[in-house]
């Protein structure tokens, strides 16, 4: 759940969303479209910071990326999977 909040709080800061809290991103919801409304340009932003703070580099394959970052779940056992190796 640690992680979750940190990603929750890492799209919040990277993308300067001041009108949002961590308590406001459900973990389920897509983080695109009628989710919470990231675009592709969120995305790369969104991409740049994984690897500043967790040294992750997201492939090319954008339909891979998209599973990805499809919720704070999906994102949350990325990062984890790419940290543990």
């Amino acid at each position: 759940m640690e992680l979750k909040n940190e990603l929750k709080n890492l799209i919040i800061s990277t993308l300067a969303l001041e009108e949002i809290t961590a308590d406001d991103i459900k973990n389920d919801e897509p983080l695109f479209g009628e989710g919470l409304g990231l675009d592709s340009i969120d995305a790369l932003e969104l991409g740049m910071a994984l690897k500043r703070k967790y040294n992750i580099t997201l492939e090319s394959n954008k339909e891979e990326n998209k599973q990805y970052f499809y919720s704070i779940d999906t994102l949350s056992e990325f990062v984890r999977s790419r940290i543990n190796g």
